[in-house]
């Protein structure tokens, strides 16, 4: 076949096939009775070939040299080609996720987008301080959106950083939620920990029920930092994570403070006042779970423990016995 032929049969342009020729790569071996060059049924397939490896991203002089190389094995070159494939389309997602973030930003003008890809440039800075800079010098007039700063606050290992992010988040209200609620079911403890501190700090009714999924994750710091974030805002469920925490010691002030303040609800306050009766005489808890127990029952609003105090005056653990006669005292003088 001549070269029309085959450009129209391959789908290879002419042009190309002289190009391949010109390489050396692919070259006509046939003649015609006239003398002209011609494509031989096996030029033909090794034009397939060359078009089928380029289809992988293989360059004109690996499919060469692949082709040319009896021994030559593929495996190490297709190994190069997947990473060299993964880092173009990790640039690739990256650049979509800009282009997203401007254009959630809703941009008046092309100052507004230069100012926007300045700051996605600051948050992606290998510098803790020009991250925080980017986060609390944003734009005027291209508000950074609360999606960017969601997905900012998942990843950022810097605490003062993250802490700036979570205040941004804040100020942008509720709309990032949906982005934390990726994090929140991440399987990276450290992506979940960073959720639920950025949900604890934003508003909502959608905020609070993925808090409160959280009292079920299998990390107690997780545990802890979602109940004491519910309890401040009056939730009830809290209040069995908030009662370990005051026998296991970590938070145990903050803990009893906000179940004191939760036990101001009369529709709850029994309930705790129970929890916290139970613990104290469960022979499994310590003498220092005890004091803390005794302290939480201070919290309580009123006069709700004194009969549980006043039972305590008589306890065989001297600590517990001389704080309950204290507290009973002076709730006694404030009657």
């Amino acid at each position: 076949m001549l070269i029309g032929e085959v450009a129209r049969r391959s789908g290879v342009s002419a042009r190309m096939l002289r190009h391949y020729d010109t390489l050396g790569l692919v070259r006509p071996t046939g003649r015609t009775t006239g003398g002209y060059r011609e494509y031989t049924p096996e030029d033909v397939q090794r034009i397939f070939h060359v078009e089928g490896l380029r289809s992988l991203g293989l360059s004109l002089r690996q499919i060469a040299r692949t082709l040319d190389d009896p021994g030559f094995t593929p495996a190490a070159l297709v190994g190069d080609l997947i990473r060299k494939t993964e880092e173009r389309l990790a640039r690739e997602h990256e650049l979509l996720d800009r282009l997203h973030a401007v254009g959630a930003a809703e941009p008046a003008g092309w100052q507004d987008v230069a100012r926007m890809v300045d700051l996605l440039h600051g948050l992606g800075s290998p510098h803790a301080g020009r991250r925080q800079q980017a986060v609390l010098a944003p734009a005027e007039h291209a508000p950074v959106p609360a999606e960017l700063l969601a997905r900012a606050v998942l990843t950022e290992a810097d605490p003062n950083v993250a802490g700036a992010l979570r205040w941004a988040l804040a100020r942008a209200g509720d709309d990032g939620v949906a982005s934390l609620a990726a994090g929140a079911g991440s399987a990276d403890p450290d992506v979940r920990r960073r959720a639920v501190a950025a949900l604890a700090e934003l508003p909502g009714d959608e905020a609070t029920g993925l808090l409160t999924g959280a009292l079920g994750d299998p990390e107690p710091v997780i545990r802890r930092q979602a109940a004491l974030a519910l309890g401040a805002r009056g939730v009830a469920a809290a209040v069995p994570t908030l009662l370990g925490m005051v026998v296991d010691g970590p938070n145990d002030v903050d803990a009893a403070e906000l179940l004191g303040a939760l036990a101001g609800d009369p529709e709850h306050a029994g309930r705790i006042l129970g929890a916290l009766t139970a613990e104290l005489d469960s022979p499994a808890t310590g003498p220092a779970a005890r004091l803390r127990l005794v302290q939480a029952l201070a919290e309580l609003p009123g006069t709700l423990a004194l009969d549980v105090l006043r039972r305590l005056l008589d306890d065989e653990d001297r600590p517990v016995a001389l704080l309950a006669g204290a507290l009973v005292r002076a709730l006694e003088a404030d009657a």
